[in-house]
């Protein structure tokens, strides 16, 4: 079967279970939990920043690989259920930083959101490979998307 096929079935896949799941969620915990899982991702992030793009640490392929798998879990894992409406304002384990622009503008957060999924499966892909340079040039493609949604929608603390 066509990978593309597969992968986009599991996508829809999981995002209606993820639908399902965050029906029955309080506010306060749909902020927690995607406040988790972005906290979750930086870690990662910072992991791959550590060792490809400073060399504060020895690059290990195995680390890097993992780290960049799980940020494209994150990516891939549904998280935009839980902008529910309800949670534009509220506390999850802080206030939440998101502003009511994000509600109102959903063609807008889609491409985003589509973007920094498409970029965090690339960068899964490459470090896979193994290719130091490919890897440090696909984290930035990343961090591009990560910035274009925060530098509209993220209010600063």
């Amino acid at each position: 079967m066509n990978k593309k096929l597969v992968s986009v079935t599991l996508g829809i896949v999981a995002l209606s279970v993820a639908t399902i799941a965050t029906a029955q969620m309080k506010p306060e915990d749909m902020i927690k939990f995607r406040q988790s899982g972005f906290t979750f991702m930086a870690w990662n992030m910072g992991k791959i920043k550590a060792q490809v793009v400073d060399g504060a640490v020895p690059y290990n392929q195995n680390q890097v690989a993992a780290a960049a798998s799980a940020i494209a879990a994150v990516a891939n894992s549904g998280i935009g259920t839980l902008f529910a409406p309800g949670t534009e304002q509220g506390t999850g384990w802080k206030a939440t930083r998101v502003k009511p622009e994000f509600f109102s503008e959903p063609e807008e957060v889609r491409k985003l959101a589509s973007d920094w999924v498409e970029q965090a499966n690339k960068l899964a892909e490459v470090a896979a490979a193994g290719n130091q340079d490919a890897i440090k040039a696909q984290f930035g493609e990343v961090g591009k998307a990560c910035k274009a949604c925060h530098d509209k929608y993220r209010a600063e603390e």
